[in-house]
């Protein structure tokens, strides 16, 4: 595993880099730890192939286990043929394919949960009203759990609104996914203007998020504005369409249920200056976020 993160971190660092495809640049290191890194993986799978016939658990587990079930018998109905195409595509997935999948998900997941993390972290501390009402609603939260006996369930992060504002509005400030990559498929009119088919079109996520014609005073951290929905296309965290992030409900959660313990627990304080925005791969503050965290039963004692 070391060596998968290490590979990993030297495919972070090109991420944005120029693409010069010389030895010694950021982008040929990164091409070539991407190699490495489906080697490694594909190496796993092989063993896994190789150690059980049910091929473990996870997402891994999941993709072999598809793609070696024989294909169910296609039916006249419509959901059926659905699947039997499903199937059909999880079968004609190569290992390196699996482990391309799998590069995908550890990039897409990792850094961009981490830095939406870090940048409610510095909103909350910057905007202690907002902090407070938090906590209250999740001091609703854990009496509630407490007379029922029971731990935190999906139900209760759906009772959760404020805290949610707080997450939508950290996703906008912030614009973890400053924009995309999308490829015309066909002429398209856009206000006067043609994109020929097959160009390239990069939306900015980040300037839709921080106009103020969709948004007043955008430089405000303001979680008000969600309560009433955004325009359409307008608000757009995690893409668009059918190509929008599929973890984003995953995302979301892990961020409610951090918060829900994090600010029942413990007040943290910023240590240091703040020093501008390092942008790549992902915003994140330029030195990180280094805090003091405290224990809340110290404060109050």
């Amino acid at each position: 595993m070391e060596e998968i993160r290490e590979l990993y971190r030297c495919l972070e660092k090109g991420y944005n880099s120029y693409p010069l495809h010389l030895p010694g640049t950021s982008y040929w290191k990164a091409m070539k730890a991407r190699k490495h890194l489906n080697e490694s993986i594909r190496r796993i799978i092989e063993r896994r192939k190789v150690e059980s016939s049910k091929y473990g658990g996870g997402l891994l587990g999941v993709l072999l286990q598809a793609r070696s079930s024989p294909s169910r018998s296609r039916s006249t109905s419509s959901r059926s043929s659905s699947c039997g195409e499903e199937k059909k595509v999880f079968m004609e997935l190569s290992d390196s394919q699996v482990a391309d999948n799998l590069i995908g998900v550890l990039f897409a997941a990792h850094d961009t949960t981490a830095s939406a993390l870090t940048w409610v972290l510095k909103y909350l501390h910057d905007n202690s009203n907002l902090l407070e009402a938090v906590t209250r609603e999740q001091e609703g939260i854990r009496s509630k759990l407490a007379m029922e006996n029971r731990g935190l369930s999906w139900d209760d992060t759906r009772q959760m609104p404020f805290t949610n504002r707080v997450i939508q509005e950290t996703l906008r400030s912030a614009s973890i996914l400053s924009f995309t990559f999308r490829e015309a498929v066909t002429d398209v009119e856009l206000e006067g203007y043609t994109i020929p088919k097959g160009w390239k079109v990069l939306p900015l996520f980040r300037s839709i998020h921080h106009s103020a014609h969709f948004f007043p005073h955008p430089e405000k951290f303001d979680p008000s504005r969600f309560e009433v929905p955004p325009r359409p296309n307008t608000y757009m965290p995690f893409g668009n369409g059918v190509h929008s992030c599929p973890g984003s409900e995953l995302a979301k959660l892990e961020l409610l249920v951090l918060l829900h313990h994090l600010t029942l627990s413990y007040r943290w304080e910023v240590v240091g200056k703040e020093d501008g925005i390092q942008y790549g791969p992902f915003p994140v503050p330029k030195h990180g976020l280094p805090v003091k965290i405290i224990p809340r039963r110290k404060i109050f004692t």
